[in-house]
């Protein structure tokens, strides 16, 4: 790794970003490079910030290979791949659209919607496909509740009493 040669812009713009901003992992970042600046080691960085050596190691390498962007996308982390954005915004509006209306306007046999029949829904007619714990979250972010009836066949009149001479 090649230790960073900072301009005088670059250092001032630096301390300017440690002074304002309100997000720690740029404040750790741009530590870290000022202070590899300064001809301190990545191991006594790193010990220093509570980091591991090879994420000193990142940080000075995206900062150093970025140079015709602004500071703070400089020190900002890298593209990443993994698990796709969640589902959360988008399906609490269809959601709610479609909760008033019979399961049987779709062609479901049920009366009444669950969050299986909700989960099969959004994958058949939006192809969305959302986990059952997901439509459960967005159920209660819409303070969607539903409970099974009540029979009350078994309980008594209230004027049971009358009935029975008392």
């Amino acid at each position: 790794m090649t230790e960073p040669t900072l301009s005088g812009r670059e250092r001032a713009a630096l301390f300017d970003l440690i002074a304002k901003t309100k997000d720690v992992r740029l404040l750790r970042r741009a530590y870290a490079v000022l202070w590899l600046d300064e001809g301190e080691s990545v191991t006594e960085v790193a010990e220093q910030l509570n980091a591991s050596r090879q994420s000193v190691y990142n940080w000075c390498e995206r900062f150093l290979g970025r140079r015709d962007l602004p500071l703070a996308i400089r020190l900002s982390d890298a593209e990443r791949s993994g698990r796709p954005a969640t589902v959360q915004g988008i399906i609490d509006p269809l959601i709610d659209q479609i909760v008033d209306t019979d399961p049987r306007a779709f062609a479901y046999r049920s009366t009444v919607w669950t969050v299986p029949l909700l989960v099969r829904y959004l994958d058949e007619h939006h192809h969305l496909s959302a986990s059952p714990q997901s439509v459960r979250l967005a159920l209660a972010r819409l303070d969607l509740h539903w409970k099974r009836p009540r029979y009350r066949l078994a309980l008594r009149p209230g004027t049971w009493r009358q009935a029975k001479g008392g």
